[in-house]
């Protein structure tokens, strides 16, 4: 049997690529040589390499050349082949072309590692941090895949959020461990750009060479038995192989590889995904090829990169990361925007669930290669449960039908249809809200009790008490209170819009837009003050802009909104990364807090503008509450609703953006609470509403309960509230990903 005509052309030019891709990254090691501090020529490089006339004992030529270049360069090429071949395998074992160990959080359990073993035991060689950062490895990388091991769980929308929920927790530890100590800040804010300016001599490379080499080892002896897992556990079993082991062998490989990575350039994501990518586009499922060439263009993009780096903005060195990123999210984006997307493995949420969670036509049995009538007969049933679906809420929106639990209360010409379920959800995450409020203002207040707290919250009891509590308390409180509520509502929008749970600001980059723009804002400003006030709305909504112009429209593909969101957060945060490193220390840990989200030193002044926010922007959300609900089903159905679809999504885009934005600039980007809020909020008031009153209150609530805990955990220091929602939102996301309910379902 011949091979298909695509593995057949794939076969035919890997050879010709192998060859050009060697010979470019021999010309840019020679590059990486010859450019650099030092003023030294490329002749004079030469004669080093050949000890030509004595050069070698030329101090001058020992140190440009033997001490800074030429172990630079061999690091460069070291790391680049270990993420690349780390990206290709877990792109092969996971059957996700968005696996890369940046992506999936193992480059943050790696950091995790680091930063631990610099805050706690001060450490500050490189084989520690290897040992450390190998830590950090494993635990994420068997938390990867024990999520690809789950049924289902290796789907690439979902991989990928769990990465995010993996990075997001590992990062929040991370910050625990750094704003406590400036020095290790100090350590950490040039460490975690990823950068290749402090290898100096081969001391670091010569320790972590044979770790490397296990890994490579590793990754050639499983490449056979991998290309069989491709076929399936059921064949793999059947050829003598055994999935489990195969698995196993895989994390190991991968740990040993981004572990020593990390420990000698810090974290540089998306190298991975884009050498497997490419690697995958040129080989086809010839994965020995692909692990060749994966190496091979990891290693020339990250020589490249660094020799970008050091040119770009001289006399100082761009980021390394900060480049490679540059070329990354556009791989990114190419890829959700492929029209081979089917053929990797990719499928569009949206199109897979009804609106009550009915699986349509479309089967992931199909994917699985099950039997025409099986399928058909699923589909036919999916189709008719959502056709069920869509009149019984075209009857219910018409009001040609009563809804049980529901009551009509009128007065005069007016009426209202009043849901008992929500109406008692509502009521009860007000006095959630109550109590959050007291217990904030009574946290660290050792004379008050909680009675005499929750009187002067209202302004009753002793004089000082009212002061102590409104003056000094208050302020903060309703500035957390009209942030999350911002968010929670934001986040409503936002998942109701692209009819997906996860579909948040911050996963969208919106957060980390804003973020961006409020530090560069801050840069420019004579002052180095948050004067800017603006500048979070219009970064925020730059971002979104971007997000859904290159994704197609909000709506239409889930998952493309999703991963070009995620690629859009990577630019911003490369942005604010390296506004960070160029301040001063002092300047930079003030503003480090910030970008982890904080409520420290906010007060009424800074809650103005939110609070004028939400008074114009609730109202217009609650009138476009009959648009969203009817949104949930395709822009088809709308429409025969009586809805505008385009109007809809238009200004609900508006809404949540400029929420998300003022929030931002409140109290910095508060992860996770968008996220929780509306899945919370819609667990309490039930699947058929859009919970826009119970989602802000839920936010609200959060945000309060969060900077309380992280005020009160540990005495004497206050964890941001960002922090906070970070380490206990990660779980809770991933919480979302493997629950089985439809609700939830990715």
């Amino acid at each position: 049997m011949e091979p298909p005509p695509e593995a057949a052309r794939a076969s035919r030019t890997v050879t010709p690529t192998v060859i050009a891709l060697a010979a470019a990254l021999f010309a840019l090691t020679a590059l990486s040589l010859t450019v650099g501090a030092g003023e030294v020529g490329p002749g004079r490089v030469l004669d080093y390499l050949l000890d030509r006339d004595g050069a070698r004992a030329n101090a001058r030529l020992s140190l440009v050349v033997g001490d800074l270049r030429l172990p630079r360069t061999l690091t460069a090429l070291l790391v680049g082949s270990a993420l690349g071949v780390a990206g290709c395998l877990l792109q092969a074992v996971t059957r996700n072309p968005l696996a890369e160990t940046g992506l999936l959080g193992v480059n943050a359990g790696a950091s995790l590692g680091v930063v631990a073993g610099i805050a706690l035991f001060g450490f500050d060689s490189g084989y520690a941090y290897l040992v450390c950062a190998f830590t950090g490895a494993v635990v994420a990388s068997g938390l990867v895949l024990l999520i690809a091991g789950r049924r289902g769980g290796g789907s690439p929308m979902r991989l990928v959020l769990a990465g995010a929920a993996l990075g997001a927790t590992f990062g929040g530890l991370t910050n625990v461990l750094v704003v406590n100590s400036a020095e290790t800040y100090d350590t950490f804010r040039f460490w975690v750009l990823g950068s290749l300016a402090g290898v100096e001599g081969t001391g670091e490379l010569t320790r972590l060479a044979p770790v490397l080499a296990l890994g490579f080892l590793l990754a050639l002896l499983v490449t056979r038995p991998l290309s069989a897992l491709a076929l399936g556990d059921d064949l793999a079993r059947g050829l003598g192989h055994r999935p489990g082991l195969i698995r196993t062998a895989v994390a190991v490989a991968v740990t040993l590889l981004t572990a020593a990575a990390v420990a000698l350039a810090g974290p540089i994501s998306f190298l991975g995904l884009l050498a497997g990518f490419l690697a995958r586009a040129l080989a086809g499922t010839r994965l020995a090829a692909r692990l060749l060439l994966a190496g091979l263009i990891g290693a020339s993009v990250l020589v490249a990169a660094d020799v970008a780096a050091r040119v770009v903005s001289r006399p100082y060195e761009a980021p390394v990361s900060v480049i490679v990123a540059l070329i990354g999210a556009p791989v990114l984006i190419a890829i959700v925007r492929s029209k081979h997307l089917a053929s990797l493995g990719m499928t569009d949420p949206a199109a897979e669930e009804g609106p009550s969670g009915a699986r349509r036509s479309g089967d992931r049995g199909g994917d699985r290669g099950g039997d025409r009538g099986g399928r058909a007969a699923r589909g036919a049933r999916g189709a008719r449960a959502a056709r069920g679906a869509r009149l019984a809420w075209a009857a219910r929106v018409r009001g040609e039908v009563a809804v049980r639990g529901e009551v009509a209360v009128r007065r005069g010409p007016f009426s209202l249809l009043l849901p008992y379920r929500p109406a008692f959800a509502v009521l009860g995450l007000l006095l959630v809200v109550g109590c959050a409020v007291t217990l904030s203002a009574y946290a660290g207040q050792s004379d008050m009790g909680l009675a005499r707290t929750f009187r002067a919250v209202f302004g009753y009891g002793d004089h000082f008490d009212v002061l102590l509590v409104q003056k000094f308390r208050l302020g903060r409180i309703v500035a957390g209170l009209a942030a999350g509520a911002a968010l929670g509502l934001a986040g409503c929008l936002t998942q109701t819009l692209a009819r997906n749970r996860l579909a948040t600001p911050e996963l969208l980059g919106v957060n980390d837009g804003a973020t961006a723009a409020v530090l560069v804002s801050v840069s420019l400003s004579a002052s180095g003050t948050f004067g800017a006030w603006w500048a979070g709305p219009v970064g925020a909504l730059v971002a979104v802009l971007v997000v859904t112009a290159v994704s197609g429209g909000l709506g239409q593909r889930g998952y493309r909104v999703l991963v070009v969101g995620l690629a859009m957060s990577a630019l911003a945060s490369a942005v604010t990364q390296v506004v960070l490193a160029r301040r001063s220390l002092n300047s930079a840990s003030s503003l480090y807090v910030w970008t982890s989200g904080s409520l420290n030193g906010r007060g009424y002044s800074v809650a103005v503008p939110v609070l004028i926010g939400l008074a114009v922007l609730v109202p217009l959300a609650l009138a476009v509450g009959r648009g969203l609900r009817v949104l949930r089903f395709d822009d088809a159905t709308a429409a025969s609703l009586g809805s505008r679809p385009a109007r809809t999504r238009l200004l609900c885009l508006l809404l949540a953006v400029a929420l998300a934005g003022l929030a931002v600039g409140v109290c910095g980007p508060v992860g996770f609470v968008a996220l929780a809020s509306p899945v919370i909020a819609s667990r309490l008031s039930g699947p058929l509403r859009v919970p826009l009153l119970g989602s802000m209150l839920t936010g609200a609530a959060l945000v309060v309960l969060a900077d309380t805990l992280g005020r009160i955990v540990f005495d004497g220091t206050e964890l941001p509230v960002g922090v906070v929602s970070a380490v206990l939102g990660g779980p809770f996301l991933l919480w979302v990903l493997l629950g089985r309910s439809a609700a939830t379902r990715v």
